[in-house]
């Protein structure tokens, strides 16, 4: 059984002072594919070396985050091509619309995402969209470039069934992380009416720990709490659950 986290923030400092043992402690229970998505130019040089030590389970990508598109923005966005133009990743991302923290950037957000959607299609990567209290804003950008060369992952999606068949329209699959868990999170009222070919799973670690260990630092670990969820809520075998969703993720990502 091979399961595959698609979202993990394993260069974050939350991680520094056990980052290998808890690396080893998810390989060991069968977790032994990551991918990395960039928050900005700061975190480049720690996710080479996350690769480095671990470079058969380590797949990055590349991307500007969109609570950091700041005034600054458009030198970011030459880092990121320039870093896209020089090696090897597979993804864009993560990238999109963030309204909860500051809505006053969201002009810029919106260049930043086409932008970065265009670096894509022209790499032949899919995108991975980070939304924030933003579908609407997202979904006018999907549209307006909407094409053959647009697919991705709607990571960490939190919307309802409306907005996840939207999301599938645009040929992107759903990220489902431990929100699926939660009492009041909403997505398991209805996630079985999705196809289960749909799904990629993720943590999001350090962020959004599933039960039983909402509250604490999600470690990559904990992404089985998030397949044995998916594999109820489908009625599924954990190990067939692991296969599906391994194999949703090497369609994205060609790996």
């Amino acid at each position: 059984m091979i399961i595959t986290d698609t979202h993990t923030h394993l260069y974050s400092d939350s991680f520094d002072a056990d980052r290998r043992e808890v690396i080893q402690e998810a390989i060991d229970n069968e977790v032994r594919r990551f991918f990395i998505p960039a928050i900005d130019s700061e975190t480049t040089q720690s996710m080479y070396e996350l690769e480095k030590a671990f470079p058969e389970n380590i797949f990055l990508m590349m991307g500007l985050h969109p609570t950091h598109v700041q005034e600054n923005f458009e030198e970011e966005l030459k880092h990121v091509k320039s870093e896209l133009d020089r090696r090897k990743f597979y993804a864009v991302g993560e990238i999109g619309i963030d309204l909860y923290w500051d809505k006053s950037t969201l002009g810029i957000q919106q260049q930043a995402f086409k932008k970065q959607i265009h670096f894509a299609k022209e790499l032949g990567l899919p995108i991975v969209i980070h939304c924030r209290e933003a579908f609407d804003e997202i979904f006018e950008v999907l549209e307006s470039e909407k094409d053959d060369k647009l697919f991705g992952i709607f990571h960490c999606f939190t919307g309802n069934l409306e907005q996840a068949k939207k999301a599938l329209s645009y040929n992107m699959k759903l990220g489902i992380g431990g929100v699926v868990t939660f009492k009041n999170g909403g997505i398991d009222k209805f996630l079985n009416q999705i196809p289960i070919e749909e799904l990629v799973l993720e943590t999001d670690s350090p962020y959004l720990a599933p039960k039983p260990y909402r509250g604490k630092r999600n470690d990559p670990v904990y992404i089985l709490k998030v397949a044995e969820k998916i594999a109820e809520l489908y009625d599924l075998p954990l190990e067939k659950v692991a296969e599906i969703t391994t194999k949703n993720s090497k369609e994205v990502f060609g790996i």
